[in-house]
């Protein structure tokens, strides 16, 4: 990292310093989750849907996104971290609102899939497709080297916090 003076660069200081230390990096990454939630709330609201139930179109979009014409209700379920009823009862409410279908398994004749609907796909394009712009013209302006770091750093922060998870005691 080159050190930067007074007026150069972003002109940005870190606790009176010009050089950012760990401290910096965390409190970037906690306005960085607040936008990213707040996002998140503004996006609930104007789809009129709730957490979960945009997390399961999400999860639903990008199944169809890497070829998968859908998921079953248990794999669905098992993502959210929800009860087979609870399920149930979140399938009926985006089906009822047209954002998902059931449909037969592509294999099992015995089997439903649940599958985002192309309006669904629309609404979430027209909602989120200027924020998601944005977000690749920033991510584009990184070399490869500082994305490569990037994504390092963010993957040893996932895994810090899944170990937290994993023990539940704080280490």
């Amino acid at each position: 990292m080159t050190t930067r003076t007074a007026g150069e660069g972003a002109g940005y200081w870190y606790g009176g310093r010009a050089e950012p230390g760990s401290v910096d990096v965390l409190n970037a990454l906690r306005d960085y989750r607040a936008s990213e939630a707040a996002m998140r709330r503004r996006t609930r609201s104007s789809m009129g849907m709730g957490e979960t139930d945009l997390l399961a179109l999400r999860y639903l979009l990008q199944a169809q996104q890497s070829g998968k014409p859908g998921l079953g209700s248990k794999e669905l379920g098992a993502r959210l971290g929800i009860s087979s009823a609870s399920m149930t009862t979140l399938i009926d409410r985006l089906s009822k609102s047209g954002h998902v279908e059931r449909r037969p398994h592509p294999t099992d004749r015995r089997a439903l899939i649940v599958a985002a609907t192309g309006a669904s796909n629309e609404e979430v394009r027209e909602t989120l497709g200027a924020m998601h712009q944005r977000m690749m013209a920033a991510a584009a302006t990184l070399s490869p080297q500082e994305a490569l770091t990037v994504i390092e750093f963010l993957r040893r922060m996932s895994d810090a916090v899944d170990a937290v998870e994993e023990h539940g005691d704080g280490r």
